[in-house]
């Protein structure tokens, strides 16, 4: 059902990026992503790579989805891209630098699944970044009462709590080194102003960064 959904939301949801509300939290978004993300050697990989925005944004070479909808324009930006699930990735062990995931996990059935298989595609030095919105954040709330209606595309996605990611990500062999917080104006308005991204994690950010380390086990 997640899948046909984003399937078929495709093109309404790419296109959001080009409204003036889109440009700015992307830039917003990208700019917390990128300083984690960059720490680590090529190649990388996005998991739940979408429409392609944030791969190409951050020069991640290759990008799995199910969706082929969203494959096929992200084909458009340059990236590699593979039909599939994370909780199957379709790669060798220790094949990349970096593994990035933003607004996936919400959507994927087994998210531990999702992690084990990143921690095994990574390489011992390689680390995961992910980009979220977290239990508690005004965003969140946000997004939960348009899902209550049933037709937004948010009532197929779960958000995790801090806590509940760190414990998923501890299990998979993650150690979480840093957070990375922006976004703090209120959600639904049509403009926002430019933020410069905060070390840390604060409730009342919109969107979070964290970067973790590849423990070995």
């Amino acid at each position: 059902m997640v899948r046909k959904t984003f399937n078929d939301y495709a093109d309404r949801y790419d296109a959001w990026y080009e409204t003036e509300a889109g440009k700015t939290t992307f830039a917003m978004e990208v700019d917390c992503l990128k300083p984690f993300l960059h720490r680590y050697s090529h190649p990388y990989l996005e998991i739940g790579v979408g429409s392609g925005r944030f791969a190409q944004a951050l020069g991640v070479e290759y990008g799995l989805d199910p969706a082929p909808a969203m494959l096929r324009i992200a084909a458009t930006r340059g990236i590699k891209v593979i039909g599939g699930y994370g909780e199957k990735l379709p790669f060798h062990d220790i094949f990349f630098g970096g593994v990035l995931i933003v607004f996936a996990l919400e959507a994927v059935d087994e998210p531990d699944k999702v992690l084990r298989e990143a921690w095994r595609v990574l390489s011992p030095q390689g680390g995961l970044v992910m980009g979220l919105l977290l239990k508690g954040s005004p965003w969140v709330e946000f997004y939960e009462a348009k899902a209550k209606g049933g037709r937004s595309i948010y009532s197929r996605v779960r958000f995790f709590s801090k806590r509940g990611i760190e414990s998923i990500l501890q299990k998979a062999g993650f150690n979480i080194v840093q957070y990375q917080s922006t976004l703090f104006q209120p959600p639904g308005q049509i403009t926002y102003q430019h933020e410069t991204s905060v070390s840390g994690y604060f409730k009342s950010a919109g969107f979070v960064a964290i970067n973790c380390y590849k423990n070995k086990i």
